[in-house]
């Protein structure tokens, strides 16, 4: 089978790029070559959890590798078949372990025979999806296409501590359906959480408080977790809001210096855009939909903005999959159709 050759410079270029090769070269069978990985970064090449997420793939899928070490700026990978089984797979540092997670998924939906996993490594990361993004967000939506997937927070793990721990268990399907959403239906329910580890209440407080204000939120929106299951320090806000089709969730997390107040506007800056819209998906979960409706066949979604990172990776799956995506503005959304082929999606 022929080699796919990727920039890992193109576009974004960042770590999405190798994961989203890395997904789908299990899932397709297809091996790949990818140079210069994240060349776009501070520190390009592959870091702890970027090198997590090729070993875990490599196992899962039985590959062969070559350049599977740390700051390297190559690496090629040729999948055997995809096995369902029990793994466990460490970061070892605070790097995303739903990153890692995410990676393996999309084969893992689609094996022979269920799956159980074991992450350790980063539960709550700013620039990756948080667990609780993963269960009550993205994990619905990739149910409604087939398969069931079950996860289980064991415990937080903040940067830059990590340590963190969750569980998932997979029913595979044999296929995967695509589904179609339009413009977001009533909105059923919202609610703000601060999660504080190892720290003051009186941060969350502040946080939750902020979130109400700026929203015009009540108090019975308002929800505290303090926790001492965290190996290190950490804080969270979260913005949950629900409709008939998805379940959106906003976060940002504390960081040393910056204010509760300041953390929790930029959660609800976000929040607030998604709430003027009539999309379903914001963007980072329009991002992380491109890749499940390519493997179904096809679909379509309303987002509120389309960002480089989704294009990027666009780019990247169509490099692997017989798909085309088509995206257009309307009034206070983007409507983003993923369909076979090279021609224009039906419906546009």
């Amino acid at each position: 089978m022929a080699m796919i050759r990727i920039d890992g410079s193109f576009g974004e270029g960042g770590g999405q790029i190798l994961r989203t090769s890395l997904s789908l070269s299990l899932a397709t069978g297809k091996p790949f070559r990818i140079e210069n990985i994240r060349a776009k970064r501070d520190r390009p090449g592959l870091l702890r959890q970027h090198l997590t997420a090729v070993l875990a793939a490599a196992e899962v899928g039985g590959a062969e590798l070559e350049g599977a070490t740390l700051g390297s700026p190559a690496l090629t990978f040729a999948p055997g078949k995809v096995r369902g089984g029990e793994y466990r797979f460490a970061v070892g540092t605070a790097g995303s372990g739903t990153l890692v997670f995410q990676t393996v998924l999309p084969a893992l939906i689609l094996a022979d025979s269920p799956s159980r996993i074991v992450i350790e490594g980063g539960t709550h990361n700013p620039a990756a999806p948080p667990f609780d993004f993963l269960e009550r967000t993205f994990l619905p939506l990739v149910e409604r296409m087939g398969p069931k997937v079950r996860v289980r927070l064991e415990r937080y793990g903040f940067f830059p501590k990590g340590g963190g721990r969750f569980c998932a268990e997979i029913e595979p399907a044999k296929t995967l359906t695509g589904f179609h959403l339009g413009e977001r239906g009533e909105i059923i329910s919202c609610r703000v959480t601060g999660v504080v580890a190892n720290l003051p209440r009186h941060i969350a407080q502040r946080e939750v408080e902020t979130v109400a204000r700026l929203l015009n939120w009540g108090r019975e929106c308002l929800t505290i977790e303090e926790t001492r299951n965290s190996p290190g320090p950490g804080n969270v806000v979260m913005i949950e809001i629900a409709s008939d089709e998805v379940t959106e969730i906003f976060s940002a997390f504390g960081k040393l210096g910056v204010p509760a107040e300041t953390v929790a506007s930029h959660a609800a800056s976000e929040a607030r855009e998604y709430l003027a819209s009539r999309a379903v998906a914001g963007e980072h979960l329009a991002d992380q939909l491109l890749l499940p409706l390519a493997l179904a066949g096809g679909g379509s979604f309303t987002a509120t903005k389309i960002n480089r990172h989704a294009h990027t990776n666009m780019a990247v799956i169509a490099q692997f999959l017989p798909v085309h995506f088509e995206t257009r503005k309307e009034d206070s959304f983007i409507r983003v159709w993923v369909a076979e082929g090279t021609g224009k999606p039906s419906g546009t």
